[in-house]
């Protein structure tokens, strides 16, 4: 068979051809380089050794499916299979934006799998072509021919020459979403259960672990380990744990090698580990093993002595035990005094701190700050004089953006998001998070706070973590935290992937339909009790932290319009993600960063020259066209031209108070209640529209035609959705905003104004004067007003 597809590659390789042929049972695949001469490059599916069109990112497909077999084609000629991966949709039409391409051995949902982590992931553009935006290519186990099923076998590190002398420092043990097992299956014919006698301990057994070996408890699993870590010569870390979808409940747990992972200059990536997992019987079994070191051991350094006493237990699974701990600190059962991990590289740093520098030397507004630990640098915050400004003016609602911990991340970095008066994205702030403590999160808060001159936001859209939590707790109390949409929908695949699509479509009606608090709980405990699920213990978390995510508690709180059951777009988009590299990633920053705010100029470029067409006589139309930006009178006159489709009837009235019922024509099941004060021109609905968007919805908007309103009450016009938000602020003391509060905010105003001049007055001499001219004009004025 033959197959043709139109492949557009970026100068992928220049060592082949992308227009090569091969008949009979062969793959013709025809490929063209973006905007270029065409490259030579041969693909060869047959011969699945041959060289061939490498993915990298920027490669074109003309559909997901032209992109999944492209990948398909690469992964048979290198040597591995590939699954469908994640898929993500688009928040305005539901239809699919990206689709991630996984080597088949990603995850551990089967003894085969190893937690690869190579994949391609492809975004539709809005031409219709997909193209390849993420790309990781290195395979955690040996590549081979396909057709072969084999056991997987991690490939080995190099062990490094020196010794190292630099104690490793403790580290707290830290969680990570998207964190991976990258051990591999054992088999007990590859592992012998050996006693060796130790020459210096008095002929003293030393058991080695082994595939199948058994344990009591999890307890007398981990001094087995530290026993035989001791004796080779190694100092041990806790690793991992995996938790049942039923009851919550611990099924496996890793010890790994001290120097695992590279979160620590000391930590050189070592592999060696042990994986128990719990049995039906309640006992605990090696199910993975990995014996081998990337670096010198140190037999016989006795780093874990014995203890005359009875062993302390180390674990408390009610308490979260053996994941707080780090064993090669631990002593005779006495924890000793630690300081916090560290995820972030010590070449960051240097990396940053430069970085900030020269900022500061351009913007005065510019606001950098690391938390220090014990004398070492930790977390790291920064955001630019325009970022501050930001917060000024849309800061009342925010998404703190952790979404690197998706993936395995290069680097945790995280943002502060708004959503600006054109609806679009805005920065407020960037972080390199050291750790996932409630320390760190309490002194990030706390530092954009200090950089927004205490201007403390309404709503936080921030994951549902209990250390992300507690800090949001201290830092803003009365703030309303509403829990990342895309951690739950995380948590719904994980925890109800094996129910039906019956309990699925309920389970849907039950969170994202619901009108009342009634009807919640009775369609709750309705599912709760078919299914018998009133013990699933994430279930039960979920309804006692309904009011953090179920649409109908969040309704009351200003969260910007930001959809309730959707996340919000990255602010950097392909720009940036948790697994750009060191070298690129203050470049690549700069320039998302300058692509966001050239939208915002061309947003503001067409609020100031062009302007929107009536599509009603009515005064409040024109009203709010005059002084609400495009994108927002969009929805404004949406909901306008709507109120015509529903019936406004007055059913209470008493001295200046009137209540009325307003229902769809011919739907009177979508029915909601106004009620409207004469006397202050106060107006509620029971949409509850305007106190989550700070936009007025169609029920109110039909009751102000009815009593012939000819304009808007102003305290129903927020300054932030304005043509003039920009500007500056409309506001004073007794519109809620402390002296303190106000002041700040008409500084951050007064300096972006300033610097727009200096900017301006800058791109020639005769800008230059004039600027000079204006800004003298401007001292007269002010001395008169002396």
């Amino acid at each position: 068979m033959i197959v043709k597809s139109n492949w557009s590659y970026c100068n992928c390789s220049s060592s082949s051809d992308p227009y090569s042929e091969e008949y009979g049972n062969a793959m013709i695949v025809r490929a063209h380089p973006l905007g270029l001469a065409r490259a030579n490059n041969n693909v060869n599916v047959e011969g699945a050794r041959g060289p061939g069109l490498e993915p990298c990112i920027g490669l074109e497909f003309d559909s997901a499916d032209d992109a999944r077999e492209f990948y398909s084609v690469y992964a048979t000629r290198v040597g591995f299979r590939t699954r469908t991966g994640q898929l993500y949709r688009s928040r305005t039409d539901g239809s699919v934006a990206s689709r991630r391409f996984v080597c088949s051995k990603e995850g551990f949902q089967l003894n085969s799998r190893t937690g690869c982590p190579a994949f391609i992931r492809v975004q539709r553009r809005d031409s219709g072509k997909w193209v390849v935006d993420q790309i990781h290519k290195d395979h955690n186990h040996e590549l081979g021919d396909v057709e072969e099923s084999r056991p997987p076998i991690l490939p080995q590190r190099t062990p490094t020459v020196r010794k190292s002398s630099v104690k490793v420092s403790s580290k707290s043990k830290l969680k990570f979403l998207a964190e991976v097992d990258d051990g591999q299956p054992c088999f007990s014919r590859s592992i012998s259960f050996k006693r060796i006698k130790t020459g210096g301990d008095g002929g003293q057994a030393k058991a080695e672990p082994y595939a199948g070996l058994v344990f009591g408890s999890v307890d007398e699993a981990f001094h087995f380990y530290l026993r035989y870590a001791d004796e080779a010569g190694f100092k041990t870390r806790i690793g991992q744990l995996f938790r049942s979808k039923n009851d919550g409940s611990i099924t496996s747990r890793r010890f790994v090698c001290s120097k695992e992972g590279f979160q620590h200059p000391s930590r050189v990536g070592c592999g060696a580990f042990m994986r128990i997992k719990r049995q039906d019987s309640g006992t605990w079994m090696v199910d993975r093993l990995q014996k081998d070191h990337n670096h010198d051991l140190e037999p016989q350094t006795r780093t874990h002595t014995k203890s005359s006493t009875a062993s302390k237990k180390f674990i408390d699974e009610v308490n979260g035990g053996l994941d707080t701990l780090d064993l090669s600190e631990i002593n005779n059962g006495v924890r000793s005094n630690i300081s916090q991990g560290n995820n972030i590289g010590s070449e960051w740093y240097h990396l940053l701190l430069d970085y900030f520098q020269s900022k500061q030397a351009k913007d005065t507004g510019f606001f950098y700050s690391v938390q220090v630990d014990n004398g070492v640098c930790m977390s790291v915050f920064w955001a630019d004089g325009r970022s501050r400004f930001a917060s000024s003016q849309f800061g009342d609602a925010i998404v703190v953006d952790t979404s690197y911990r998706k993936t395995n991340y290069l680097v945790p970095f995280a943002t502060f998001v708004g959503v600006n008066h054109h609806k679009q994205p805005v920065l407020l702030g960037c972080a390199l998070i050291a750790n996932e403590s409630k320390e760190s999160f309490i002194w990030l808060f706390q530092t954009w706070l200090r950089a927004t001159s205490g201007c403390r936001p309404k709503s936080i859209i921030a994951d549902q973590d209990m250390a992300i939590q507690q800090a949001i707790a201290h830092v803003f109390p009365g703030t309303r935290h509403r829990f990342s949409m895309w951690q739950i929908r995380a948590k719904e695949r994980e925890n109800l992937r094996s129910m039906s699509n019956e309990f699925k479509y309920e389970y849907e009606k039950c969170t994202y339909d619901s009108q009342t608090n009634a009807d919640f709980n009775t369609m709750w405990n309705a599912l709760v009790n078919k299914y018998g699920l009133k013990e699933n213990v994430w279930l039960k978390e979920m309804y006692e932290k309904r009011e953090s995510w179920v649409p109908l508690y969040l309704r009351g709180t200003f969260f910007a319009g930001i959809p309730l059951n959707e996340s919000m777009e990255s602010l950097f988009g392909i720009f940036l993600n948790a697994e750009t590299p060191l070298v690129e990633f203050i470049a690549r920053y700069e320039q998302g960063l300058e692509q966001r705010r050239e939208e915002e100029r061309k947003e503001d470029f067409n609020c100031s020259n062009l302007q929107a067409f009536l599509q009603t006589k009515e005064p409040i139309e024109e009203q709010c066209r005059r002084l609400y930006t495009l994108s927002v009178f969009q929805i404004f006159q949406k909901e306008l031209l709507q109120c015509y489709n529903y019936l406004g009837i007055k059913i209470y009235e008493e001295g200046t108070i009137s209540r009325y019922s307003v229902r769809r024509c011919g739907n009177d099941s979508e029915k909601h209640m106004v009620t409207f004060s004469a006397s202050n021109l106060n107006v509620s609905c029971s949409c509850q529209m305007f106190e989550f968007e700070g936009v007025l919805c169609r029920h109110v908007l039909r009751v102000f035609i009815l009593l012939n309103m000819r304009e808007i009450p102003t305290h129903y016009l927020l300054h932030r959705w304005t043509r003039n938000a920009e500007h500056g602020l409309v506001c004073d003391v007794d519109s809620g905003v402390s002296c303190q509060e106000l002041k700040s905010l008409m500084v951050w105003s007064l300096r972006e104004t300033a610097c727009k001049y200096i900017e301006s007055g800058t791109a020639s001499i005769e800008k230059y004067r004039l600027a000079c001219e204006i800004m003298r004009d401007g001292a007269k004025k002010f001395c008169r007003q002396r």
